[in-house]
């Protein structure tokens, strides 16, 4: 991965100004990702994020605010005792490997001054978080415990002996430098991923010199995109275009959708595992009913067939007999049970044409309230794609509703919050409202909304209720509420994507339907392309804007 120890190096630089804050709270953030609270006065506030995950594993500042474990993990308990309130005196990075160390200086339960180092390991599949006594460097404990039987060069264990892994012997990045240009940087110079690797030979093949390329990336403090690769210099060699931000602001957004599922998965994973289980569960189950019903068809013919025997009583008993039906004149083959006489098999008839007639009407019934139910939960399955873990609880407490999920009684003893976690923008003196599940689509649609405001929603898919109020609605404010509405839905990465928007007094409940289903009397269809750039800068800001220059390069 490109997170590799040039880019670490300059992350250190920056955290580097933080050497003297006091940890405050310590919490966790995932089951590999823990959030310390910094504060130095010169500085002020911020949040240090560690990640050992192995695909996104890193440490930045965060600058967002985060849903946090509400049972925290026993590592992070051990670093509350054992550092908060502690002084991080200094942090540097082990040459220009991926492992960073935070000296902190604590006071024990005596109050005595007590010394740690906590090791952030970022090394992939081996990233790890690692407390270690500064006196003997002995580990108190880590995140992921390597007991010997996993890794026999390297014990990582409680009460086992800190050493740092082993590493090729190769030359330091600062120039000068010996390069054969036919072998990967990797092997020759420290701190190189692959990817900064083919970046550096690409310049240098073409004119830059390597000091210049080197100068050029210590001194900057942007991370540059380019899809999954990313770092503090642009990725020329990819040929494509890229995007730019401040390093930790950059870190943070690079993963920040795969942290969010992860989350939301470890917070909220009964609420998917709920919502495919029905959808699984109701698209079995409606086929069958749909066979059903369309066996219940042939009830009428059951009827004619008791009307001819009753016409031909005097018929002896038999196995099978063919007969003129008098509603259609069709010759009708009817089987018979030869015990019984031709009164009590034309009876037999009879109840199956009653039974079948009830059947029919109460199938239909449950096969309505199948579909309905298969809808409903698909239109669950679609705004769990883009919902954030606030917006998860909200559609876990409706499933609790709708007895679908039985919630622990501390959970349904937490008080509702009065106003769902809706989308709010401002665009000039007009406001926009989105809603991202049932809850908050009825809200907005039904109690925040009034009877003039604009409603959009995107056509032939489950998607966000935006609201538009404004006096007097503008091109620019359709065409950006319309790309909303089409951006939390199944079109986000669509082209062209139809949306239809109307009145709020236009609108009417579906009966017999989930909530977030309504019917419009009259609407218009407005065509967008969903921008993520347009979006994404909506939503960090809270302003609606849809003139945005393009991505720089």
């Amino acid at each position: 991965m490109p997170f590799d120890g040039l880019l670490l190096s300059r992350v250190v630089n920056k955290l580097q100004e933080y050497e003297g804050a006091k940890i405050g709270k310590i919490q966790s953030l995932s089951d590999e990702e823990i959030l310390l609270f910094l504060h130095k006065p010169q500085k002020g506030s911020a949040r240090l994020a560690l990640c050992a995950h192995s695909n996104t594993c890193r440490l930045y500042l965060d600058e967002k605010n985060k849903d946090v474990l509400p049972n925290p993990s026993p590592f992070v308990m051990l670093l509350r005792k054992r550092i908060s309130q502690g002084y991080i005196t200094a942090i540097e990075q082990m040459g220009y490997d991926r492992i960073v160390r935070f000296h902190i200086v604590a006071s024990n339960e005596f109050s005595d001054r007590v010394e740690y180092d906590l090791y952030a390991e970022m090394m992939g599949k081996y990233a790890n978080l690692i407390l270690v006594d500064s006196r003997d460097q002995t580990i108190i404990d880590c995140l992921k415990r390597i007991p010997v039987y996993e890794n026999s060069k390297r014990l990582l264990h409680p009460g086992a002996l800190y050493t740092l892994p082993q590493k090729p012997e190769r030359q330091m990045p600062e120039p000068p430098v010996t390069i054969d240009p036919d072998r990967s940087l990797v092997s020759q110079i420290e701190g190189f991923s692959p990817a900064l690797s083919r970046e550096f030979l690409y310049r240098m093949q073409n004119g830059q010199t390597y000091e210049e390329i080197y100068d050029e990336m210590t001194h900057s403090d942007l991370l540059y995109r380019t899809g999954k690769e990313f770092h503090v210099l642009p990725f020329e060699h990819l040929q494509t275009p890229w995007t730019s931000l401040p390093l930790m602001e950059g870190l943070e957004t690079q993963f920040e959708a795969d942290e969010n599922r992860r989350r939301i998965s470890l917070q909220c994973g009964d609420v998917f595992k709920a919502v495919d289980r029905e959808i699984r569960k109701l698209s079995k189950k409606l086929p069958r009913l749909e066979e059903s019903l369309e066996e219940s068809y042939g009830y009428d013919e059951m009827r004619q067939i008791g009307d001819a025997l009753f016409a031909h009583l005097d018929l002896p008993k038999s196995s099978h007999v063919t007969l003129e039906s008098f509603d259609t004149g069709d010759k009708l083959e009817i089987d018979l049970d030869p015990r019984y006489s031709i009164k009590d098999n034309a009876n037999i008839y009879y109840h199956r044409y009653r039974k079948l007639k009830r059947g029919r009407e109460i199938l239909a019934e449950q096969v309505e309230q199948c579909a309905n139910q298969l809808e409903y939960f698909q239109m669950l399955a679609e705004q769990l794609k883009y919902c954030s873990a606030e917006d998860v609880l909200e559609i876990r407490q409706e499933l609790a509703d709708r007895h679908v999920l039985h919630l622990k009684k501390d959970a349904m003893r937490r008080k509702k919050k009065k106003m769902p976690n809706i989308v709010v923008l401002k665009m000039g003196d007009s406001t926009i409202y989105a809603g991202k599940n049932n809850l908050q689509n009825q809200y907005i649609t039904w109690t925040l909304a009034r009877r003039s405001d604009l409603w959009f929603h995107v056509k032939d898919y489950h998607g966000s209720h935006v609201v538009l109020q404004s006096e007097h609605p503008s091109e620019e404010e359709i065409r950006f509420c319309a790309m909303l509405a089409a951006w939390f839905s199944k079109g986000r990465y669509s082209s062209s994507v139809p949306v239809d928007y109307t009145r709020i007094n236009q609108l009417r409940k579906v009966p017999g339907k989930g909530p977030g289903f309504t019917t419009m009397k009259s609407f218009k269809t407005i065509y967008i392309d969903p921008d993520a750039h347009v979006i994404e800068t909506a939503l960090k800001t809270g302003k609606a804007r849809l003139d945005l220059s393009e991505n720089e390069q």
